[in-house]
């Protein structure tokens, strides 16, 4: 058996350079490069490896290590899960800065590789720079963190368990049922450690992607509940995305007249121009797919793990004899809800479904009923685009303090709503752009008011919610398609949070567009408090008063300044006529800009006969307090047990 001596650390590098996917017949290299930021456990082992030799794998230089997991979260997203780039950390804080991007991938299903360093495996240094002890059990570290937000994580006590451990890693990561984060925990001394790893570890490797298809008896239980309903509704999950079922899942329901909502991961798997698309569906969905889903009598769940933005906390389907049918290729998420089960990829098992029902001579019952409801959406789009700060004006949100929007006004000058602005955005942006959003209120507006007919171009984070996921995650959308503009929504708490990897887009001169809607504060949040009773606590951004709390006057903040200091080209608007003015200007620059949008408070959309479950405060509060303890109780006892 021939052999080459080498590093752990370099074995690791050739290793992840021979790894290739393969898509119904299309092969590619799956890992793209390493994202990294040095430190002491990283850099002289791994750090080593990757100078002397990285081989075909691009090295990047991350700012902050949950913004660069961030950024290769959404460079495979925005791939549909067929490329990655790994992450690699020191010990310690950077190790422990990862944890949160390592959740978000898992709850998306989005295949995020890890390389955190780790201490000594030799423990005779101990304790090492940044290491955590603890004195019951040696031989946990910061890294053990990672367990129970990854779908695979390993550690490297020997040179041998590379092996191992990296081939598990790979079924996992190219696994479409089962991806998520894989951590695999790099000793710092191991990584230098030599031994004599057998050639075949190095040979190139295709992991294929197939399309399993649900069994005949499943398919046929399916096509059966199908064919008796009269009104049924297809809900379009991620699934459908990344199994690039989009057109598959666009002539299932034109065939039989069947609408489909879709959920955040599942926007822009299908065309919004489709005449069955009635948009996002729940807590953030439209009128017209809100409307639909409470009367149907079958729901047809293709590729969701039905979660509870989705399913209106379960309350969605109000029709008391409504069935859940899944395709899904996770059992675990096709059996949710009591469910009919095919589990299988999207596109196959919805081509077989079709077949099934055609032998049936089906067709929904539907007449007029989606026309309606499509007409009655799109007169509330034209109103919530025309929707502007005048005399007399009414917020959309009405729970709010009454200093807020006056203090706005005046502190900005702005007249710009937050529904106007995504309307003139959609305006003049070009039909195959993509857009990027994530964690608060942005999500809800733009799932039920954007459209788009480009695969992919609706790119949200929302599984998670992870704020300040927006602009590391908008350059990996960049990366993955650097020929289509990206547009960036994210909202100035969210901006606070992170936009260290703008640094990032400028060393490696990638154009990204950030849209910073500024409304001074957590306004999203601030909703849900007010809306149930409580104060305005914490989630504006308020000077303190004289009273010692955070209730005095709005905070300025200039973000376009902020823009100017990482060399951006920025903008302010405070008018459509603005914001037009700065998106056509944006276009013109080969470089990243930043339009800081003074978005008036409490203007973003609200619900649509939809209901969310949310904490009920049973014992004190006030007269609005013990009312929203009604209203969520008695949503309660309407939604959907399990």
């Amino acid at each position: 058996m021939a052999t080459t001596r080498m590093t752990v650390a370099q074995a690791l590098v050739r290793f992840l350079d021979n790894q290739y996917i393969s898509f119904d017949g299309v092969e590619d290299k799956f890992v793209e490069g390493i994202f990294t930021i040095f430190g002491h456990g990283i850099a002289v082992g791994l750090g080593q490896a990757l100078d002397e030799n990285p081989g075909g794998l691009k090295v990047f230089q991350g700012r902050n290590e949950q913004g660069m997991c961030h950024l290769a979260l959404g460079y495979s997203k925005q791939l549909n899960r067929r490329k990655i780039i790994a992450c690699t950390s020191s010990v310690g804080p950077g190790a422990a800065n990862m944890v949160t991007a390592a959740a978000t991938a898992t709850v998306n299903n989005i295949p995020l590789l890890l390389f955190p360093s780790d201490t000594f495996a030799s423990r005779q240094p101990d304790p090492v720079l940044q290491q955590l002890e603890r004195p019951d059990n040696l031989s946990i570290t910061t890294n053990d963190a990672f367990i129970p937000v990854c779908k695979y994580w390993d550690r490297i006590l020997r040179p041998e368990h590379l092996m191992t451990a990296m081939l598990n890693a790979m079924r996992v990561l190219t696994d479409p049922a089962g991806t998520g984060a894989v951590c695999i925990s790099l000793h710092q001394d191991v990584q230098g450690e030599s031994y004599d790893f057998p050639d075949y570890f190095f040979e190139k490797r295709v992991h294929r992607v197939t399309r399993p298809l649900a069994v005949e008896e499943e398919l046929e239980e399916a096509a059966a509940v199908i064919a008796g309903a009269k009104h049924p509704l297809v809900i379009v999950g991620g699934g459908v995305k990344y199994a690039q079922a989009g057109k598959v899942m666009e002539d299932f329901c034109e065939k039989f007249a069947i609408p489909f909502g879709e959920t955040q991961a599942g926007k822009s798997a299908c065309k919004s121009s489709h005449p069955m698309c009635l948009g996002g569906l729940g807590v953030t969905g439209t009128l017209a797919a809100n409307v639909i889903a409470q009367k149907a009598d079958v729901i047809i769940a293709v590729g969701t793990r039905l979660g509870d933005f989705a399913t209106s906390s379960k309350w969605q389907f109000q029709n008391p004899d409504v069935k859940i049918v899944t395709v899904n290729n996770n059992r675990y998420h096709a059996a949710k809800m009591d469910a009919v089960t095919a589990v299988g990829d999207a596109k196959v098992t919805l081509k077989a479904l079709a077949e099934k029902l055609t032998a049936k001579s089906y067709k929904s019952g539907y007449k007029n009923e989606i026309t309606d409801a499509k007409a009655v959406w799109a007169a509330e789009m034209k109103k919530l685009a025309a929707y502007t700060y005048s005399d007399g004006f009414e917020p959309m949100i009405k729970n709010n303090d009454p200093r807020t929007i006056p203090q706005f006004v005046e502190l900005t000058g702005s007249v710009l709503t937050q529904t106007a602005a995504i309307a003139a955005v959609r305006e003049v942006i070009e039909p195959n752009d993509n857009i990027v959003t994530a964690g608060g209120s942005l999500p809800s507006c733009l799932q039920r008011m954007w459209t788009t007919d480009k695969p992919g171009g609706y790119h949200a984070e929302y599984g998670y919610s992870c704020m300040g996921y927006e602009i590391a995650g908008g350059i990996g959308v960049r990366m993955a398609q650097p020929d289509d503009e990206v547009y960036i929504f994210v909202g100035d708490a969210s901006f606070q949070m992170m936009h260290s990897e703008i640094m990032t887009a400028m060393q490696e001169g990638i154009k990204i567009n950030i849209l910073v809607f500024d409304n001074c504060g957590f306004g999203c949040i601030n909703n849900l408090q007010m809306n149930n009773g409580i104060g305005s606590l914490a989630t504006e951004f308020r000077y303190r008063d004289e009273n010692g709390k955070l209730l005095g006057n709005l905070i300025p903040v200039d973000y376009a300044k902020v823009a100017e200091g990482y060399g951006l080209k920025s903008y302010i608007a405070r008018t459509v006529d603005e914001l037009k003015a700065a998106i056509t200007d944006a276009k013109k620059q080969d470089r990243a800009t930043l339009i800081d949008l003074k978005v008036i408070p409490k203007t973003m959309s609200d619900g649509y006969e939809s209901w969310w479950n949310v904490c009920a405060v049973e014992t004190g509060g006030n007269e609005k307090v013990r009312a929203a303890h009604d209203e969520v109780k008695a949503g309660r006892a309407k939604a959907r047990q399990y």
